[in-house]
């Protein structure tokens, strides 16, 4: 995307540059792992959206997943799957949970 504008892309592409930029940054990376909250995260972020010029704002990047779920998870807020009460972050566990038998209508 060499010669566009990154404040012209939807919020979801300037948020996926973001995503990518982060890829290998050691130092941003380490900075985004010591944050005590969701909030201390959104702070590094901002600042990295500005060092690239993508023009990303704190709700930008509160509402856009996959940035939405990392805060989330930091603030331990994470949303439950429908059915299995698991926090967003264990979908992907291999483990399942026990399913409990219901003796209901089904």
């Amino acid at each position: 995307m060499e010669g566009v504008d990154p404040k012209t892309l939807s919020v979801t592409q300037r948020v996926n540059l973001l995503v990518k930029a982060l890829n290998g940054a050691r130092r941003t990376n380490e900075a985004l792992a010591s944050c005590v909250d969701g909030e201390a995260m959104l702070d590094v972020l901002l600042d990295a959206s500005a060092q690239l010029g993508l023009g990303l704002r704190r709700t930008d990047l509160q509402n856009t997943p996959p940035i939405r779920d990392w805060v989330w998870w930091k603030n331990k807020e994470a949303l439950l799957t429908i059915g299995d009460n698991r926090p967003r972050y264990q979908q992907d566990d291999p483990t399942p949970p026990a399913r409990r038998r219901f003796l209901g209508l089904f």
